[in-house]
């Protein structure tokens, strides 16, 4: 393995930002300094007008290994991550099978262990996702599992749903929601209100969502359990999880970049890259998102990358499956849509405010001790270096994903990686991946 040496960037992480050189050598850092001169052999990754930052940390990857690998596998997948800025990814458990057995969470696991970044994998709370028995949470936090979830639907019974809280605390892991009442959203297959008036298509109530939030906080109050919200994306939701935190409750909460950017006015034209579950709601709904993570309410900006394939979206507005995928546009629509000058609080994050909702507060949530930084001699070395100022044009014909369902195709985006570091590996240099 060479020594590599980053030069010429700006670093930055949770202990503010320097302009220093990084040198990894042996798959950790080895040095941090204004100046280093770049010992003989060594790769010089150039990062001039660039920030260098911890890697990203995504807490919700859907990478569809075992059972769906016609639109993503942990290889292409971890690919598309690394393209992206992201050194690990959380797999969720909606599988076929499920991972919500040790078996499978070995097979996922040594699956990433050949991936070009750190794959940590979600386990299901119930078996098969079915809400009914509880799955082997122990069996599975023995292989490291640290996040559980049934995620792709929400726990609907609430008895089950206090006894995992009460199992997960002696286990140290932390059960991550999916918000959805499944009787409310019945039906639903985008946002109920005015746009799904117009379009003749049956809506999902905000309300669906929000009596799932209100229950789930109740029950972290009753068991002291920890719970993580997936993708909020209404103003009802975020305002509860802050009142939970001025509790002194331990939860905490994501949101995704299109519940941040995009509206339910984007499904006027029936496309089908834009169904996504919870659905794209209001731009009030948007605005109070952008708030939430501007105020820290919301600790993290997680992907949801949610591949399908072309044939699968195609499918008739009412019949397509949710999801967009994301790994490779994120940081930049964070970038381009929350790092605006002006009077909206939502849409005036510093990138510092941005890198640390993708980076080492996911990181904490996941408990992925090695990840998120600081860059300091002795860290792992795994980094992201992301020119703030490069704009292009999305393009899904040129990801590295299985699929194609982005919704940022055609749009000109702010922010772009330029080298990848994982465990002192460069597998992204220049822009494009290395294997």
């Amino acid at each position: 393995m060479h020594e590599i040496l980053v030069g010429g960037g700006t670093v930055l992480d949770a202990t503010g930002a320097r302009r220093a050189d990084v040198l990894v050598g042996e798959g950790r850092i080895t040095a941090v300094a204004e100046s280093i001169e770049a010992p003989a052999g060594a790769l010089v990754l150039d990062a001039g007008g660039c920030l260098v930052t911890p890697g990203l940390v995504d807490l919700h990857t859907h990478l569809r290994e075992p059972g769906r690998e016609e639109a993503e596998t942990v290889e292409t997948g971890a690919r598309a991550a690394a393209l992206g800025g992201y050194t690990a990814v959380v797999a969720m458990p909606n599988t076929d099978p499920a991972i919500d057995s040790a078996a499978v969470v070995r097979q996922v696991l040594d699956l990433g262990a050949k991936a070009v970044c750190q794959v940590s994998v979600a386990g299901a709370i119930s078996v098969g996702r079915a809400g009914e028995l509880l799955a082997p949470l122990a069996e599975m936090a023995a292989l490291g599992v640290r996040i559980f979830t049934d995620d792709g639907a929400g726990v609907q019974d609430g008895r089950l749903m206090r006894r995992a809280l009460e199992y997960a605390g002696p286990l140290g892991v932390v059960l991550a929601q999916h918000c959805e009442d499944a009787s409310l959203a019945a039906g639903g297959h985008m946002n109920e209100g005015e746009w799904s008036s117009r379009l003749g298509i049956p809506g999902v109530p905000a309300e669906a969502e929000e009596v799932m939030v209100m229950r789930d906080i109740a029950l972290a109050r009753l068991t002291g359990g920890r719970v993580h919200f997936l993708h909020l994306s209404t103003a009802g939701s975020v305002a509860m999880v802050g009142a939970a935190k001025a509790q002194g409750l331990a939860v905490t909460a994501e949101a995704a970049p299109h519940h941040l950017c995009l509206t339910d006015a984007e499904v006027s034209g029936y496309d089908t890259r834009f169904k996504v579950n919870p659905p794209l709601r209001s731009a009030a709904d948007a605005a109070a998102v952008r708030r939430g993570v501007a105020s820290g309410v919301i600790d993290a900006i997680a992907t949801d990358h949610a591949p399908h394939t072309q044939e699968a979206k195609e499918a008739p507005f009412d019949q397509a499956p949710p999801g967009m995928t994301g790994l490779e546009t994120t940081l930049a629509v964070a970038l381009t849509e929350l790092c605006q000058a002006g009077d909206d609080p939502g849409r005036n994050l510093k990138p510092a405010e941005v890198v640390a909702a993708l980076s080492w507060q996911p990181a904490a949530i996941a408990g992925l001790s090695d990840q998120g930084g600081p860059v300091a001699p002795g860290r792992p070395a795994h980094l992201c270096v992301f020119d703030p100022g490069q704009s292009w044009v999305v393009d899904p014909a040129r990801t590295a994903s299985r699929s194609r369902n982005n919704p940022w195709a055609g749009r000109s985006l702010t922010g772009r990686v330029r080298h990848t570091v994982y465990g002192g590996e460069a597998v992204v240099i220049d822009g494009e991946a290395q294997r």
